[in-house]
């Protein structure tokens, strides 16, 4: 089988629609264009249903991208697998990462006993309003990953160690195009339904990965929080109907100089954790080799459903101003700011069913 390079880069930002970082790179000959698979990125709107920065930073991206690839930007999207996560809170910063993947030289690379970073893509059909949140959503989920697995070139699931998707979510239109064909939806309410949403596409992950029994279907999302993703990342979006997959672990047949590991924290403030997945990777937090050799940390905020985390109360759950899911993500990212050095760290809010309740996976990737 043919193998693979990947390169990771990571490009702040100075705002959604900034795209010098990833221009100078290409002006320069450094990234080239064609090369693109992916690209995972962290703006600083609210994260709510309302967050335009991500539809923002999308179209930025493929406008300046269109006239380098010579597609209109409605292909850009479709050739080139965009996530973006909305919510930079606390000491978060802004940033994308870019992913790409060309043809490995002859010769290069080739020690069959060595895994490296391997990135697949994947896109599901369109749902329909009434379908998000439920077995349909699971069941496209679920063929898609393993779709992204075959595109990696990954045959066991041990070596899958994150697994990012870009999901949908209702708006009182989708809500109300449903009603009108006679269907009801999972909820009328746009911000609950990014909560079913992600869970959907988390319990169709973990399906795919075999975590959890092919039984589980719609009625546990949200209500059993027993059957979880240990790899799933899911991220809700207005901007798009379909869930788009970003697989990524190692491989035999890949050329990276990259490797990626995860742990599962079990809650927002499980600090061993996030040094698991650190040491996964070979690395031991904030020193000088372990910075040169760091690439990014991608991680899961939750705010623990009962609330309380070890047995002590808190009141992300009950604050009027401002949603449990911003204070989730400022806290886990300075969890993992302090060790690894750097803000620039990709942690996404909102965890239903991937990792344990008020828990969630963070991965290092890292220069092997």
């Amino acid at each position: 089988m043919h193998r693979n390079s990947f390169d990771v880069i990571r490009i702040p930002t100075n705002g959604p629609g900034d795209v010098s970082g990833l221009m100078a790179l290409i002006d320069s000959g450094a990234l080239e264009p064609s090369s693109i698979l992916a690209v995972l990125g962290k703006t600083e709107g609210n994260g709510g249903v309302n967050d335009f920065t991500r539809e923002y930073a999308v179209a930025a991206l493929c406008n300046v991208l269109s006239s380098r690839l010579k597609l209109a930007p409605r292909e850009v999207e479709a050739r080139i697998a965009f996530v973006m996560s909305g919510g930079t809170e606390g000491v978060l910063s802004p940033h994308i990462t870019v992913f790409t993947r060309s043809p490995a030289p002859e010769g290069v690379g080739e020690n069959p006993s060595e895994k490296r970073l391997s990135v697949g893509v994947a896109h599901t059909r369109d749902f329909l309003p009434e379908e998000i949140g439920r077995d349909a959503q699971i069941e496209e989920t679920t063929k898609a990953v393993e779709a992204a697995m075959r595109d990696a070139s990954i045959d066991a699931v041990s070596d899958v160690h994150f697994v990012q998707i870009k999901c949908p979510l209702l708006t009182s239109e989708r809500v109300q195009d449903a009603g009108a064909r006679g269907r009801t939806t999972v909820t009328a309410s746009g911000y609950a339904s990014m909560g079913y949403s992600r869970g959907a596409s988390a319990i169709g992950v973990a399906k795919a990965l075999g975590e959890i029994g092919a039984e589980v279907g719609e009625d546990q999302v949200l209500k059993d929080w027993t059957p979880y993703s240990s790899v799933a990342s899911c991220s809700a979006g207005i901007e798009l109907m379909h869930n788009v997959v970003i697989l990524i672990g190692n491989s035999r047949l890949s050329s990276s100089p990259f490797t990626i590991g995860h742990a599962v924290m079990r809650d927002a403030i499980d600090l061993p954790a996030v040094m698991r997945a650190l040491e996964s990777v070979g690395l031991s937090g904030i020193d000088a080799q372990s910075q040169s050799r760091l690439v990014n940390v991608l991680a899961k905020a939750e705010a623990s459903p009962d609330g309380a985390i070890r047995g002590l109360r808190h009141t992300m759950l009950e604050d009027s101003d401002i949603n449990a899911t911003r204070h989730a993500r400022a806290a886990v990212g300075g969890l993992i700011a302090g060790v690894s050095g750097t803000g620039a760290v990709y942690v996404s809010g909102g965890a239903e069913h991937q990792g344990p309740a008020g828990g969630g996976p963070v991965a290092v990737i890292a220069r092997a």
